[in-house]
């Protein structure tokens, strides 16, 4: 078993913690502010500061937004039209099955 003498006072720890942390505190302050001349380094895009464009870069953005945009719809009109089937005159030849033969239920039995 220790004896008394071999284990520190609580009070003493206790305060030279308190002045460890005040010490830490100051040193982290100091290393998390950037110098004036000295870039920010990463950080997120929301948190960046905006930087203006001027009005030919906004209109060649929506120049190229609307392009991509019409191009977009290009092919999905492409892509509708390619899955149906156009220049059908009788409205049977695109029904399925036994609907395609003109039977109906009560046709055959006379």
């Amino acid at each position: 078993m220790s004896t008394p003498e071999d284990q520190p006072n609580l009070d003493e720890a206790l305060a030279r913690a308190r002045a460890a942390r005040e010490q830490m505190v100051a040193a982290l302050d100091e290393a998390q502010e950037p110098e004036a001349d000295e870039p920010a380094g990463w950080q997120p895009i929301w948190k960046r500061p905006r930087k203006p464009k001027s009005k030919a870069a906004k209109k060649a953005e929506l120049r190229k937004q609307g392009k991509r945009l019409q191009e977009a719809a290009k092919r999905r009109l492409a892509a509708g039209s390619s899955r149906r089937r156009q220049g059908v005159q009788d409205p049977r030849t695109r029904r399925s099955g036994s609907q395609a033969t003109g039977a109906t239920l009560g046709e055959g039995r006379r």
